[in-house]
């Protein structure tokens, strides 16, 4: 056996584990994806609550609102399940029993890493397929003029810095085993806020959207609106596709240094088996 089917196997093992967790806990997935079909419901029929608030005094285009919002709620549903499930990876391990086993044992990080996100990214695939399916049952959708491939390419280039902020986040469950977990929602939140899931950053104040060009959602809400309403073409897409691979080439290697980092210095300190 070669070195690199071995490592192939060793990385398929974390991505057959977390499959396993999914089939051992699959109610708590069935409340999740109800809770996440209801939320992206809910948001989406803002548009069209906008037309009877407004009435006739202001023209509202409900159904571009409608549009616009359930790109922006189904672009962050997947990109937010990435970054959870990534930063999830030392939670698991400890909810499992394992740590200690796993970051001791002489597998690179790398390895592991790979294992886990990409199980994140198919998982986040599905799981946001099945709420686009629910979602597009109830509203009378227009995408004839949509590129559905340039989309879908736009959101393939942002999950790779995702990943890498991902690994960044996982460092906190890592060094403070009490809350860190919870601490990682300071990112999502922050990201949420700059990136004009729900709004053009315009609004935002100046800071603020300064601030979102360092933001790998803010490119891909941005071209996979642009594909979807507009009906861009990958050329036209390209302004968004190339800042978000650049991110990611920042991001990941980053992340990876840091968790490495950490991982060291956790394993000096003990706290590997703490649990809170």
């Amino acid at each position: 056996m070669t070195v690199a089917t071995r490592q192939l196997r060793a990385s398929y093992a974390f991505f057959e584990r977390n499959y396993h967790l999914i089939k051992r806990y699959w109610a708590w997935e069935m409340v999740w994806l109800a809770y996440s079909i209801a939320d992206s419901l809910a948001v989406s029929y803002i548009g069209l609550g906008m037309e009877v608030l407004t009435g006739n005094s202001v023209a509202v285009d409900g159904r571009y609102l409608v549009l616009y919002l359930l790109i922006g709620t189904l672009v962050w549903r997947y990109l937010s399940s990435i970054f959870h499930w990534i930063t999830e990876v030392i939670s698991i391990e400890r909810w499992e029993g394992t740590i200690e086993y796993t970051l001791m044992a002489p597998v690179p990080r790398i390895i592991h890493m790979v294992g886990h996100t990409a199980f994140a990214v198919l998982y986040s695939i599905i799981f946001t397929g099945v709420i686009l399916a629910a979602t597009t049952f109830l509203f009378d959708l227009d995408l004839s003029n949509a590129n559905l491939l340039g989309g879908a390419i736009v959101l393939l280039a942002g999950s790779f810095s995702f990943v890498g902020i991902g690994v960044v986040g996982a460092v906190l469950p890592l060094l403070f085993p009490e809350r860190g977990a919870q601490m990682t929602h300071i990112i999502v939140a922050t990201l949420l806020l700059i990136s004009g899931v729900y709004y053009p950053v315009e609004v935002l104040p100046r800071a603020l959207e300064a601030m979102s060009v360092i933001s790998p959602a803010w490119y891909v809400l941005e071209g996979v609106r642009a594909a979807l309403i507009e009906g861009a073409s990958l050329a036209e897409l390209w302004p968004f596709i190339w800042p978000a691979l650049a991110l990611a080439l920042v991001t990941v290697p980053a992340g990876l240094w840091t968790f490495a980092q950490a991982e060291r210095y956790a394993k000096r300190k003990g706290k590997l088996a703490r649990n809170g």
